[in-house]
């Protein structure tokens, strides 16, 4: 069994490369450094169990361009490095061969927990073996390549049409239509008492009512044994591309999980039914509280696993449970979700990600800090315009204790964002601090989808203060040994 071992970590260690080489392609595909051919592998002739390399037609690697076909991609790539190309045919090669003898091997080792990101074919482009149906349509255990399937669930390609409707595919060429009552899930390796968030696209077809239900059991569970359950409403459109991406948090009560996304069948038309795409995992960890700073995450650097050619953000809907947040650390207390979003494509007063504010009072976040009743506190937070071409005003209502402040954005030229804050005076030991959109804003180039002010850096310290005046919407303080909140 020694070798056994052995041989199963070299084969683990060996997938793992072949994992990161995968990966990798798409982005060489996006930087040049390899160009996309055909998009069928048995349309060429070619060989898509392990893959060959080619020059002019056949023969040895030679010369100056050849072409390497990629096993299970569905693409036929070309290469200007010979040595790199020999050294990926022969690796990928002599780990088929490894997998086959070493299935038993692999099988009695613990598997490891899933990594963040795309879960096995979450985006839905692996073909089935028998190829993507004309009709999409299945109805079995093993339709969808890593997904079992309850129900009527379809296929669907982009740019299908369903009467006079396109439907509509949120990423790539594929997605997955739920019919009432239909399911599909995964089976996940996670690690026991950790807070996870599930990330996914949805969008609704054509009832109004529509909705989804993400869920979470013990592979082992009885299938009505829910560990944890939400439906999330699909009614809203927050963006005028049809689409959004929404993330949910559960905690892993076992090792081994089932994630299932279910049509509750809110409506009886058999022809509608959420569609969703694009599902990734990520494992949360809820930062330490700063020594001069009440606020748990109050710099929101820690969310939902985010998609980097995604620009829409990711969805918070309602989740009143602090310990089993997407956002570690708050609540969304509201009927209607706020937005988490990063630098890469919105303005973010500090760090990588913030919080967008929208739906005005019908989209709030807040937080209990820990204070100490009787003593003055000072709330401060920064507050600014995401770049996403939001019409103005913009202004958001910040509540701390019993303390509430109207605040508005006011633009300055060097700047997207700026300061602001209020006092109060603890009444118990926790401290209920909040925020929510006054207006509900639009944007100006579609007048459709949602948005509003954005907030970051929000933090709440003990201040023996004494009070000099007013001004840029807040009371300045001279503060005893207290934090420079001026600064990053």
């Amino acid at each position: 069994m020694a070798t056994n071992r052995s041989s199963a970590s070299n084969f683990t260690e060996k997938n793992c490369v072949m994992r990161h080489i995968n990966n990798a392609r798409s982005e060489m595909e996006l930087s040049g450094e390899i160009v996309a051919g055909s998009e069928n592998d048995a349309a060429d002739g070619k060989d898509d169990v392990y893959g060959e390399i080619e020059k002019d037609g056949g023969g040895s690697c030679h010369g100056d361009q050849y072409d390497v076909i990629w096993a299970n991609n569905g693409g036929l790539i070309s290469f200007n490095n010979c040595n790199k190309a020999s050294q990926i045919h022969d690796l990928r090669k002599s780990m088929e061969v490894e997998r086959d003898s070493l299935s038993v091997a692999v099988a009695d080792d613990k598997a490891p927990a899933v990594e963040d990101g795309l879960v096995i074919n979450g985006d839905f482009e692996t073909s089935p073996s028998h190829g993507f149906p004309d009709d999409g349509v299945t109805d079995g255990p093993s339709d969808i390549p890593s997904w079992k399937s309850n129900g009527t669930v379809e296929l669907i390609n982009s740019g299908q049409k369903q009467g006079g409707m396109i439907l509509i595919v949120p990423q790539g060429r594929h997605a997955v239509r739920l019919g009432n009552d239909a399911e599909i899930s995964q089976d996940l390796t996670v690690e026991k008492g950790f807070v996870y968030s599930v990330t996914f696209s949805a969008a609704r077809t054509c009832a109004q009512l529509e909705s989804i239900n993400v869920s979470v059991a013990s592979v082992n569970a009885d299938a009505d044994d829910m560990v944890a359950s939400r439906n999330v409403d699909l009614q809203t459109l927050y963006s005028v591309q049809g689409w959004d991406p929404y993330a949910w948090a559960f905690e892993a009560e076992d090792d081994h999980v089932r994630l299932v996304f279910k049509n509750p069948g809110m409506e009886d038309d058999p022809t509608c039914g959420p569609i969703i795409d694009d599902i990734a995992i990520k494992k949360l960890f809820t930062p330490d509280k700063p020594t001069d700073n009440a606020v748990i995450n109050g710099d929101f650097e820690e969310g939902p696993w985010m998609f980097r050619n995604t620009s829409l953000g990711v969805l918070l809907p309602t989740n009143l449970d602090e310990e089993t947040s997407s956002l570690p650390g708050w609540t969304v207390e509201s009927n209607r979700a706020v937005r988490f979003v990063d630098s890469d494509h919105f303005s973010v007063p500090g760090g990588k990600r913030a919080v967008e504010l929208l739906s005005g009072k019908e989209g709030i976040i807040s937080q209990m800090v820990e204070t100490k009743a009787d003593k003055p506190y000072t709330l401060t937070f920064s507050l600014g315009h995401a770049g996403d071409k939001c019409k103005e005003p913009l202004a958001i209502m910040a509540f701390a204790g019993d303390q509430a402040q109207n605040f508005h954005y006011m633009a300055q030229a060097n700047s997207s964002f700026e300061k602001a804050g209020l006092n109060f005076t603890a009444k118990a030991d926790r401290t209920r601090v909040a925020f929510y959109s006054v207006y509900y804003n639009t944007r100006t180039d579609d007048m459709s989808s949602l948005c509003g002010p954005v907030i970051d850096d929000v933090r709440v310290w003990f201040s023996e203060s004494k009070r000099i005046g007013a001004g840029f919407g807040f009371d300045l303080l001279l503060c005893q040994n207290l934090p420079d909140t001026q600064s990053e």
